[in-house]
């Protein structure tokens, strides 16, 4: 056997191992968070896209509304939308069951944390809820609260005032 020859030793392959193996871990760990992110960003973007549809179809129906029926005991609203040029007359009914909206039987969206709505008079007057069945509303404000990781606190807040189109037909 040759003395000159050099190599590594054990320990030396040991403790280079043990570094690539921490280096290794930590990159794994890096990404594996980043991939967490990313679908959880995924879902909070999903769930912004669904609160703000729900939002739209029913500020949409509320807006064309002829009357708006509220029933506070059990958190449901009935739309009368007239007959406009070809389409008939309707009642939509919008339900919040648990954290859950609906739209008749339909449900519209989920994880809802609170659906708070707020009516007005034409001269701007706030009326007390639940709204008396001979007082006028014409304006609407609904504040739509979504968790979607279901911690308790809304991730997703949307506002909207309705000023009521067929209000005094």
């Amino acid at each position: 056997m040759i003395k000159t020859q050099k190599g590594m030793t054990l320990i030396e392959l040991m403790i280079t191992l043990a570094i690539l193996s921490v280096i290794i871990l930590g990159l794994v760990v890096f990404f594996t968070s980043g991939v967490r992110s990313w679908i959880t960003g995924q879902y909070q973007l999903e769930a912004q896209r669904n609160a703000r549809q729900a939002m739209e179809s029913m500020v949409r129906e509320i807006r064309h509304g002829e009357s708006i029926v509220v029933n506070s005991d059990d958190d449901t609203i009935i739309v009368s939308v007239p007959a406009l040029g070809t389409e008939f007359a309707y009642n939509v009914t919008y339900d919040l069951s648990g954290t859950t909206i609906s739209r008749g039987i339909n449900p519209l969206i989920s994880n809802v944390q609170s659906l708070i709505l707020e009516y007005y008079e034409s001269d701007g007057t706030p009326i007390a809820s639940p709204v008396p069945v001979n007082n006028e509303v014409s304006k609407i404000h609904i504040e739509l609260q979504v968790d979607v990781d279901k911690d308790n606190n809304p991730d997703i807040t949307l506002n909207s005032d309705i000023d009521l189109r067929n209000y005094d037909l």
